[in-house]
């Protein structure tokens, strides 16, 4: 048997028995997509309702509205977008497994491009790990719309050296679902050396999808996802809520409390207010600091194979590290950057690899197995999150340094950086 059927056939294990256990495994690791996404997109082909013989969970008719248009919305507006799509299997089977089905198949299609004829062993390694880090993080990794924005953004890394336009639009696409692949877009407009393209996908995708957004009468909310990120509270699960777990923990004057707006529980404590204002500033200012040591190093003559990986998980981690709110989907955003660092160079990449990974199963424990634990402080739990929220530091901090060391290639390795690169655009 090929080693390119292996690996399919683990595809194929590895999706169908994670989307079980989202069946199977306790506080609805599954509650997003049956909570929110059916009702949201149900409202779309009702006028703007919802009512019982269409979803049972709501009492008489109920006015939802179209999100994104015509009132704020916690997601950009093209996350509609695969809400809307799980309805083309939803005739068939429910709402739920018609969501897992479509993640499978977009997973699928990002896969069979990474993987290509099986021959190439940077890449086998990375379908592997991408395959144990789905495994690892559980259903969170599936049933959330992160889901849809983990493949587009791992074929739009892939494609940006030799196919930059197309890279860049799939980039801005999953960023315009869900803000995060921002960052990925930030590290190939540093990296990239042909910047215009990359500029103008991501220009074209979002002058069209602000168009649309105005033509349909939603330019009032066009940007209301920014506004509704930044007014939220500590979520518990963030790295920064550590502390406020161990004081509640240990009897002291936090505590855990629950947001029925926004469907997420919230810590707060002392000098809780205080940290809220400073989150979104010091965030900023990690991120604008390494995108600064990122220009500098394209600017000394930093080749892309060696930059891009260092950059986009400096980046990416920035995004969780100093982020006020901490769902435990933004886990999976690490396998991008991580999939490409071991395309390109795997030796290298083990490592933090094999961070992201323990990273991926304390996720797990956490939610969905000892949620409601974790939620009363209990220390189990509580100290498995500061062990995996310690882990995300650490990989942060991996990422700066190997920025850091990032150097202009010798012209002895020009060659094999070139080689480097153009794997990392081959299709």
């Amino acid at each position: 048997m090929s080693r390119r059927a292996v690996l399919w056939i683990a595809f194929v294990v590895v999706h169908v028995g994670v989307a079980v256990l989202g069946w199977i495994l306790p506080n609805s690791p599954m509650g997003d997509v049956y909570l929110v996404y059916e009702k949201w997109s149900l409202a779309f082909f009702h006028g703007g309702y919802v009512t019982p013989e269409d979803y049972p969970l709501v009492e008489g008719i109920v006015h939802v509205g179209f999100v994104g248009l015509d009132s704020p919305w916690v997601y950009p507006q093209l996350a509609l977008v695969p809400m809307l799509l799980a309805w083309a299997f939803g005739w068939a089977i429910s709402y739920t497994p018609a969501w897992a089905v479509l993640v499978i198949l977009i997973d699928a299609a990002a896969f069979a491009v990474l993987v290509g004829r099986g021959r190439g062993t940077g890449r086998t390694v990375a379908a592997w790990f991408w395959l144990v880090f789905i495994a690892l993080l559980g259903p969170v990794a599936l049933y959330r719309i992160d889901a849809i924005t983990v493949p587009l953004s791992i074929l739009g890394c892939l494609w940006l050296v030799r196919r930059p336009w197309l890279g860049s639009i799939l980039l801005a696409i999953a960023t315009w679902m869900k803000v995060w692949p921002a960052a990925l877009l930030a590290a190939a407009v540093i990296a990239v050396r042909r910047r215009v393209a990359v500029v103008g996908g991501a220009l074209a995708v979002s002058l069209v999808t602000l168009a649309v957004v105005v033509l349909a009468g939603g330019g009032a909310y066009a940007f209301g996802f920014i506004g509704d990120q930044t007014g939220r509270d500590l979520q518990v699960e963030a790295p920064v809520s550590t502390f406020y777990l161990w004081d509640a923990m240990l009897g002291g004057g936090s505590r855990v409390y629950y947001d029925p707006v926004l469907l997420t529980f919230e810590a707060s404590g002392p000098f809780a207010d205080a940290v809220v204002s400073a989150m979104t500033p010091v965030l900023l200012i990690a991120v604008l600091a390494v995108a600064g040591v990122g220009a500098v190093k394209v600017w000394r003559g930093a080749a892309f194979a060696r930059l891009f990986p260092a950059l986009a998980l400096a980046l990416v981690s920035a995004f969780i590290v100093f982020n006020k709110v901490g769902s435990p989907q933004y886990m999976v955003w690490l396998s991008v950057p991580l999939v490409i660092g071991l395309v390109l160079d795997r030796r290298r990449w083990w490592g933090p690899a094999s961070l992201g990974l323990g990273i991926a199963l304390c996720t797990q424990v956490i939610y969905p197995l000892t949620y409601y634990d974790l939620l009363a402080a209990q220390p189990f739990p509580v100290a498995v999150i500061t062990v995996r929220n310690a882990l995300l530091v650490v990989l942060f901090v991996w990422s700066t340094v190997l920025l850091g060391r990032v150097a202009a290639p010798t012209l002895a390795a020009t060659a094999s950086v070139r080689s480097e690169s153009a794997t990392a655009g081959g299709s």
